[in-house]
């Protein structure tokens, strides 16, 4: 999948999302997906070629950038972004269901062929309600979201300790004769791309938390009215529905006779 199908697929995913899906998804979007595709791959193109020892013995270099860069921080971003990407993919898969339900109903419903194409076209550009089976869709896609950014923020911390680019490293692994001086490109350029990429993953794992706790709150008071308004309507215990009314119209005819 290229990213420019990606990108169609996230943005006919925004129709269905709340507003801070549609934020998350202008994070995702422009300060994540733009950045990485126009600046960061061109950080990185010469990570490996730039990356000098000071020493001649074949295969040194090469084994200390894999001991310091076991992978590269575009490919692990290029990871996050399809991981982070795939849940909401979900909730357009279940949309896409139940519209063409919907269609299918009305193709095979007696009308004339004027009003089947104007039904069509309602159901095409129709907004679902989040509520029912698409509630709990879409709330699981936010708690893979979730467990993806977080896994992923982790995963960049823990490998390069941190998220600045040292200039020096200090390496003796096997076959180096002893231990050498690596000296690492661009370092403090990479740093910059590497803060800023952490602080946009940690924003969208503050819009997810948000966005999951409105979804939860939002049913929670759906719930409450719910049971409100049938208690509302629920005849007493003592009376039956069927027993007649002790209106004063009728004990005032009762008296006349």
């Amino acid at each position: 999948m290229s990213w420019g199908t990606l990108y169609c697929q996230l943005t006919g995913v925004s129709r269905q999302s709340t507003g801070l899906g549609r934020v998350w998804l202008s994070v995702l979007l422009i300060f994540r997906l733009t950045v990485l595709v126009v600046a960061v791959e061109g950080v990185w193109g010469d990570e490996q070629t730039d990356f000098v020892c000071n020493t001649l013995q074949p295969g040194c270099e090469n084994a200390c950038y894999d001991h310091f860069f076991p992978i590269s921080h575009v490919r692990l971003w290029c990871l996050q972004l399809v991981f982070a990407s795939t849940p909401p993919l979900l909730v357009a898969m279940h949309v896409a269901y139940h519209k063409r339900g919907v269609k299918r109903t009305i193709l095979n419903r007696r009308a004339s062929r004027a009003k089947q194409v104007e039904e069509l076209e309602s159901v095409r550009t129709r907004r679902l309600s989040i509520s029912g089976t698409l509630w709990w869709t879409y709330t699981i896609s936010l708690v893979f979201r979730l467990l993806f950014e977080a896994a992923f923020m982790y995963a960049l911390y823990a490998i390069y300790d941190g998220f600045w680019m040292p200039r020096l490293v200090r390496c003796k692994e096997w076959p180096c004769p002893n231990e050498v001086d690596c000296f690492v490109s661009r370092p403090t350029e990479k740093t910059v791309f590497t803060v800023f990429m952490a602080s946009a993953s940690g924003a969208c794992i503050v819009l997810n938390t948000a966005e999951l706790a409105y979804l939860v709150v939002k049913l929670l008071l759906q719930g409450s009215k719910v049971t409100a308004s049938r208690q509302v309507h629920k005849p007493p215990k003592d009376q039956s529905p069927f027993q007649p009314s002790s209106s004063p119209f009728v004990a005032s005819s009762a008296n006349a006779v």
